[in-house]
């Protein structure tokens, strides 16, 4: 049986609704979260999809030391219960700091290891024994350093602690200088990972996987490609969809340049729905969809709702 991935009371993978993690990157204010994540939200409910809102308290991996990082620790898990309560959705977060992962864990359904950090043990083994402790579940991002194949170690290091309800993000790799490219046949490598207990469900981040790292002070990027990327990865069976959105993407206090809009994130949801509904129908009997074969069907699209 594919594995699944327990997020509050969604249940990530094993043939479930895809699952859409979006929200800003940076959480500039309460206010500004829940008008995003009401809006997600409920685009999402209407295309039968789950939902998890998404933006980090602290943006410690900034290029830049005057770049903005967010409202902090205190006040940022403040602000995400709130929506979690108003919304009545999952949250979540990046940890940064093995001494937070606890404060975390308290209040955020899903604790997301950054890319760069991956092979952190201490940080690692802090989230997953955290998550363990409040029930939550760990999303590590695969490192843009590492092979499909090395994210064995960092989902090794969490499932050591009794944590199994474990994610694993693709969301680019590293080619040459200020380039990020997306490896597909890698995709497939990550959603057959070799860990014990199974390979945990996939998600990929359609719109860090467009940046540009080191193109400035700040990150550059190209969100014009993060729909197309975004559709690939559904068509190729991926269980969840990573995307950070905003209003106002050029008045962002993080990712400006590779964020999408909110009117295109919303644009693109139903598409990503008539491509889900497309793949192979389920299985008799368990209801699970076997995402080796999905994306090779050729069933005859149906339209998404509106």
């Amino acid at each position: 049986m594919p594995r699944i991935c327990k997020v509050g009371d969604i249940a990530i993978g094993g043939g479930g609704p895809l699952a859409i993690i979006a929200g800003p990157c940076a959480l500039e204010s309460a206010a500004l979260a829940m008008e995003i994540g009401v809006v997600l939200r409920d685009a999402c409910d209407a295309l039968g999809f789950n939902y998890i809102f998404k933006a980090s308290y602290d943006k410690a991996n900034r290029t830049s030391a005057s770049s903005p990082r967010g409202p902090g620790l205190r006040d940022g898990l403040h602000a995400l219960d709130r929506v979690r309560d108003a919304l009545s959705v999952p949250v979540t977060t990046d940890v940064h700091l093995p001494e937070q992962a606890s404060d975390v864990a308290k209040v955020v359904d899903l604790l997301q290891i950054p890319a760069f950090l991956c092979r952190q043990t201490d940080l690692v083994e802090a989230v997953a024994q955290a998550a363990v402790e409040e029930s939550r579940a760990v999303n590590i991002k695969k490192g843009q350093f590492l092979s499909p194949e090395e994210m064995a170690g960092p989902v090794d290091k969490a499932q050591r602690t009794g944590c199994t309800d474990v994610l694993v993000t693709e969301r680019g790799t590293f080619f040459g200088y200020h380039r990020l490219v997306n490896d597909f046949a890698g995709l497939g490598d990550l959603a057959d990972l070799d860990v014990a207990g199974g390979a945990p469900p996939v998600c990929f981040d359609c719109t860090h996987s467009t940046q540009r790292p080191g193109a400035s002070e700040t990150s550059g990027g190209r969100p014009e490609r993060a729909p197309l990327l975004a559709k690939a990865a559904v068509a190729a069976g991926v269980d969840a969809l990573f995307l950070e959105c905003h209003p106002n993407p050029s008045a962002a206090l993080s990712d400006a340049a590779s964020m999408l809009s909110l009117e295109a994130a919303l644009s693109l949801l139903p598409q990503l729905g008539a491509i889900r509904s497309s793949l192979a129908p389920v299985h008799a009997g368990h209801g699970s969809v076997d995402r080796k074969t999905a994306p090779l069907m050729g069933a005859t699209p149906t339209r998404a709702p509106a």
